[in-house]
């Protein structure tokens, strides 16, 4: 497939990464190193994003000429589950804070990044983008998907309102270089990866894995990621946002018996089924995105085996 004309150009202009040290942000600011382009960053300890004062000032002293969303609060179910006024507030605020002082300062290009938990639990799959607010949320993640349901419609209504050029891309379930491995706020594969390398580390035969191993679920690099959403920042402005996902899905039990077999530990799987299991199944469907030439390159265990060699070198001890 012959990908579109690039509508914009990224050489030249000033970059900045919101959430730099993140795993999303830090392949974003990898995948950057390509382009002809200045980089800019901030640590929350110069400038607290849920402080409009700090973000406002800082914005209006850089003046960059694009911003990629990738800073919010994050976890998984149970990190969800047990701290919901983090993941609502702090997200709605992140959100907001940028997006408003980006219409302020003149940007001129936005990329929010959402996640797939903003679609219905039972959603038609695979999830197409005319599938949000058609249902009942995910009880499990759904404070954080709100926070994302609003950063969607804050971009669409800035270019209703304001003629801002701001767009929203929706990632997939993500993993890779620079994840949470604190198994109290890790997702399913950074937490598998640390509970497999225990295993082997004490050489345990049996590994926990939460729920039934029946859900269906798409997995996506982080740096896979990164060159998607440059390639949408040259390619696409609409009202919509763009899934972005690799296409395939594995079971959480296929999954974990890839961790098993990436990490090197022999010994069984254990299920705890008075985990919660989540949606039953969630599979982007990226057709827009492919239609206008991109697609994944990074496989699922190629991703996994460079994810458990970041993990490693993390904390020489892991050895």
């Amino acid at each position: 497939m012959t990908t579109a004309k690039p509508i914009f150009d990224l050489a030249g202009r000033r970059v900045w990464v919101a959430g730099h040290r993140g795993m999303v942000g830090s392949a974003l600011v990898r995948r950057l190193e390509a382009e002809s382009c200045e980089t800019l960053t901030i640590g929350r300890e110069i400038v607290d994003l849920r402080r409009q004062d700090g973000v406002e000032c800082w914005m209006a002293e850089t003046r960059p000429d694009v911003v990629i969303i990738a800073a919010a609060t994050v976890g998984g179910i149970l990190a969800n589950d047990s701290h919901p006024v983090d993941f609502l507030y702090d997200n709605l605020v992140i959100e907001t804070n940028i997006i408003e002082a980006a219409r302020r300062v003149g940007v001129k290009r936005l990329l929010f990044l959402g996640s797939s938990c903003i679609y219905p639990r039972l959603a038609p799959q695979p999830m197409r983008e005319d599938a949000l607010l058609t249902g009942p949320l995910e009880p499990t993640n759904q404070w954080y998907a709100i926070a994302k349901i609003a950063g969607i419609m804050l971009c669409r209504a800035y270019r209703r309102q304001h003629g801002c050029d701001f767009i929203s891309a929706m990632p997939t379930n993500l993993y890779g270089v620079a994840d949470t491995y604190d198994l109290a706020a890790s997702h399913v594969i950074p937490a598998l990866i640390a509970k497999a390398h225990a295993a082997k580390v004490t050489g345990a035969h049996e590994v926990e894995v939460w729920g039934s191993g029946s859900p269906l679920r798409e997995f996506m690099d982080a740096d896979d990621l990164a060159d998607a959403l440059i390639f949408l920042l040259r390619h696409y402005s609409g009202e919509s946002h763009v899934n972005v996902g690799v296409g395939t899905e594995v079971t959480i039990r296929e999954l974990a018996e890839t961790v098993m077999r990436v990490v090197g530990v022999k010994g069984h799987l254990r299920f705890d089924t008075s985990r919660p299991d989540g949606a039953p199944r969630k599979l982007m469907d990226s057709t827009m995105l492919r239609s206008m030439g991109w697609r994944s390159r990074v496989g699922l265990e190629e991703g996994l085996r460079k994810a458990y060699a970041w993990y490693l070198s993390a904390s020489p001890e892991r050895h």
